[in-house]
């Protein structure tokens, strides 16, 4: 009989494993993505938290295992074919064109045109101004993205995944690391936005603070494996730190 995820749950990842030469990355890992929750990885640098993201997000593939989303199996050849299934993924070293405005960055490899070959930079225009007004960031769409402070260019990343409407999955690489406390809030804000439309959020962190004040459940991996999985009620820094 195939699988199917409970009502509550996005994406189910079935014995997942991840080896490379020399090295198995990630091993039998098993896990629920909550829907409209704050869904968080924490261990040690190397215990896999990153490989598992990226394997959901399209960029790694999984040696064993499966991921089911609904009732279907899935298995994505890319990161266009993740977002084909709603889902995005901001990277901790941010993917932007310095030298590129702001809605030419948002806009790339998703161009609207005018006829067969001309951009439609009115439009691009006008939904850049859309959707940094809903991020409370009403920057210059013109405005180069070299210009702008570590914290603004998050925020165009983030509104590069917010372009179309069928988002359903936010990976977010430590999202909050080496920007001032004023743009962590503004992502804190978006954080609890975005599960209230129904979006899950996966967040890699290393911050305990921050994953005990956002997270709806915890997952600690540790040398590749599920040391634990924690709801809200039971996180504690003791409880993490003694899985991780």
């Amino acid at each position: 009989m195939a699988y199917k995820c409970p009502e509550h749950v996005f994406l189910h990842a079935d014995h997942i494993s991840k080896i490379y030469p020399g090295t198995k990355a990630l091993d039998d890992v098993s896990f629920d993505l909550l829907k409209g929750k704050v869904n968080v990885l924490i261990g040690e640098n190397g215990a896999g938290k990153s490989t598992l993201m990226k394997m959901i997000a399209g960029i790694e593939h999984p040696s064993e295992g499966t991921l089911y989303i609904g009732d279907q199996e899935v298995a994505f050849k890319d990161t266009t074919d993740a977002r084909k299934h709603g889902i995005g993924i901001i990277h901790q070293e941010l993917s932007l064109f310095p030298n590129l405005n702001v809605y030419q960055n948002i806009f790339m490899a998703r161009e609207q045109t005018v006829g067969k070959i001309r951009l439609d930079n009115k439009t691009h225009i006008e939904k850049t101004k859309n959707i940094l007004k809903r991020l409370e960031h009403e920057i210059d769409p013109e405005t180069l993205v070299g210009e702008l402070r570590v914290g603004q260019q998050q925020m165009i990343e983030i509104a590069r995944n917010l372009v179309a409407d069928d988002l359903k999955v936010l990976i977010m690489d430590e999202p909050t690391k080496g920007i001032d406390i004023g743009a962590k809030r503004d992502i804190y804000d978006l954080m609890n936005e975005l599960t209230n439309d129904g979006v899950s959020i996966i967040m890699v962190s290393s911050e305990l603070p921050e994953v005990l004040g956002m997270s709806d459940r915890v997952m600690v991996i540790h040398e590749g494996r599920v040391a634990g999985i924690l709801d809200r009620s039971d996180a504690t820094p003791e409880s993490i730190m003694t899985l991780a």
